[in-house]
């Protein structure tokens, strides 16, 4: 099959046309770089410089899609006409050539073009003025440099620039992809943590307001009814309380902290009582040692404890206790904190359990969000989560390692102390 030649470049048409016309209107006019009694002019008259000015702007045509088949084809051109009486057109084009060839082709061609050429225009400096010892010799270094090196120089200075702008170009973006993902990124945890905080809030009242409500409708007893309707009241007003700071926070913007006035390990008290109040067993246990000034003591008190795990651990009893009211058979319910050190930062360990299945009696419905955002908020402070069956009952478990630092904390003389 015969080989199909690159369709040339709109650009290198116009180039191989102009440089053709060029070359005709000097042939015309009678202008050559060489007079005809010239020693070197071995193909005298006007019609012999035609050829290697058709054969050059034939090369233009291919200086974008075959740069180096251009140079290697435009070189030979270039011999022929340096022995003829020459033309301006043809020198200009093949010097045309040389900065296409270094611009457009490969990486190999774009090192090797200016190193040759560079050579070629010292050597034809040196060479002849060792040889003939005399001032013009120097011409021929000059006209190499000009005719070759002068434009390889020129189109490595312009790919470097080019390559630099491409860089520059896909860098940027890398960038505004980058910060597209970040930004994807950030609304889906900003949306999982309203998720999380939105049931959090509202379910544990809605549930208790779906448990007493179906009580109420089957039981037929006034007292029965009228304190089933006293909890719903309670808990709907809770859980409008509770929408309404959700839905304030949300409409101030205030995506990059945590809730205002959110709960802590203080309002379990409370908590534990509303519970109750649902018709649960409730027992808290709340063992946590904590450093105040000179020595340590046990209570209720959170000082060294961080916002983030105190909200956490919150709201992982306050879902616990919301499955155990609608999942759980009657009995006891436990409820313990404990903050303890193991080999590395302290941990806030958090036990919820309760009777395991329920048989008969109203049941709210579950979707198993609250699993998820239990074992979420977990993981978002590096700690761990496990839920399931234990011997009848069923546990959560949740450790909270304290992040932040805890100011005026360090060994004890006697030992490390936690």
């Amino acid at each position: 099959m015969a080989a199909v030649l690159p369709r040339p470049h709109r650009f290198d048409v116009y180039v191989a046309c102009g440089g053709l016309l060029g070359g005709l209107v000097l042939m015309a006019l009678g202008l050559a770089l060489r007079p005809a009694d010239e020693p070197l002019v071995l193909l005298p008259g006007a019609w012999a410089v035609l050829p290697p000015l058709v054969v050059m702007s034939g090369c233009e045509l291919l200086r974008r899609s075959a740069p180096r088949t251009a140079l290697l084809t435009g070189t030979a051109a270039l011999a022929l006409d340096t022995v003829t009486q020459g033309s301006v057109a043809t020198v200009l084009m093949f010097t045309d050539l040389v900065y296409a060839a270094v611009l457009y082709g490969p990486p190999a061609s774009a090192r090797r073009i200016p190193r040759i050429t560079g050579l070629l225009t010292v050597a034809g400096t040196v060479v002849p003025y060792a040889v003939w010892r005399v001032p013009e010799a120097l011409l021929i270094g000059v006209v190499i440099g000009a005719v070759a090196f002068g434009p390889a120089a020129t189109g490595l200075i312009v790919r470097d620039h080019r390559d630099a702008a491409i860089a520059a170009r896909l860098h940027a973006e890398q960038t505004t992809l980058l910060a597209e993902m970040d930004r994807r990124e950030a609304v889906v945890a900003e949306r999982a943590r309203m998720a999380r905080e939105l049931h959090d809030m509202v379910a544990n009242h809605l549930s208790a307001i779906a448990i007493h409500s179906t009580a109420a409708l089957s039981i037929d007893d006034p007292r029965t009814s009228h304190e089933a309707l006293g909890v719903i009241r309670e808990n709907s007003v809770d859980g409008l309380a509770e929408m309404r700071r959700l839905i304030g926070i949300l409409r101030d913007g205030g995506g990059d902290r945590e809730p205002a006035a959110a709960p802590t390990l203080d309002g379990l008290d409370a908590l534990v009582d509303g519970a109750r109040a649902n018709g649960l067993d409730v027992t808290l246990d709340i063992d946590i040692d904590i450093d105040i000034g000179t020595g340590t003591g046990t209570g209720t008190g959170t000082g060294r404890i961080p916002a983030p795990v105190e909200l956490a651990a919150y709201r992982i009893v306050q879902e616990s206790l919301t499955n155990a009211l609608k999942h759980a058979r009657p009995g006891p319910v436990t409820v313990a904190l404990a903050l303890t050190r193991h080999d590395g930062p302290r941990v806030l360990d958090v036990e919820i359990s309760s009777p395991c299945g329920r048989e008969d009696g109203p049941r709210a419905p579950g979707s198993g969000a609250g699993l998820v955002g239990m074992r979420e908020r977990a993981t978002l402070l590096g700690g761990t989560f496990t839920s399931g069956p234990h011997g009848g009952r069923w546990t959560v478990r949740a450790s909270l390692p304290l992040a932040e630092a805890e100011p005026g904390h360090g060994k004890d003389p006697e030992g490390d102390r936690p």
